[in-house]
């Protein structure tokens, strides 16, 4: 069953924004996202920089594709892999036991130690890169259908600004509680 061209075109637009949001975030303090990187202890120590430095250029260039509806499929495709891998690593320090790395995915600005529910919110992302990569529907879109995706798309990156947001500051809210 194919799905709406809304579906595929808000969720195509959800990733692309949050990936072009991690690249700007990555490409604005190069030695930051470097030094996270390679606190991930996954890559040798030689890779780090070369990595460090590609990563949110794939980023970018995911995020224009996923917008061009003749390459969507295969940027989704890709973006669900990035996204499958940053999980990846996630679970593999959270199986080491180092919840206190900084996962990097909060922005230059902001410390976000790993854990858990980030697998959960990497696994929503990599369904919406999915989404994204399938054959809609072949219908004719009209101005309002345009509009519903744009405001569906915008809705999702709400939910997720403001999950992102708490989780990043739960933290410093469980201590403001003291626990």
């Amino acid at each position: 069953m194919q799905p709406d061209p809304i579906f595929v075109i808000a969720a195509a637009i959800t990733v692309a924004v949050i990936l072009a949001s991690a690249a700007t975030h990555k490409l604005r303090a190069p030695a930051r996202f470097a030094s996270q990187l390679e606190n991930y202890q996954l890559l040798p120590q030689a890779l780090v920089r070369p990595v460090a430095r590609m990563l949110p250029w794939l980023e970018a260039v995911l995020a224009f594709t996923l917008l061009v509806p003749m390459a969507r499929h295969f940027a989704a495709l890709g973006a669900a892999a990035l996204l499958a891998s940053y999980a990846l690593a996630i679970a593999i320090n959270l199986w080491r036991g180092r919840r206190d790395i900084d996962c990097g995915c909060a922005g230059p600005q902001q410390d976000q130690p790993i854990r858990p529910l980030l697998l959960a919110r990497n696994a929503v992302l990599v369904s919406l890169a999915l989404v994204a990569s399938v054959a809609p529907q072949s219908r004719d879109l009209g101005l309002f259908d345009g509009f519903v995706a744009i405001a569906a798309s915008a809705v999702a990156l709400l939910i997720y600004a403001t999950a992102d947001g708490l989780l990043a500051n739960s933290p410093r809210l469980l201590k403001l509680i003291g626990r």
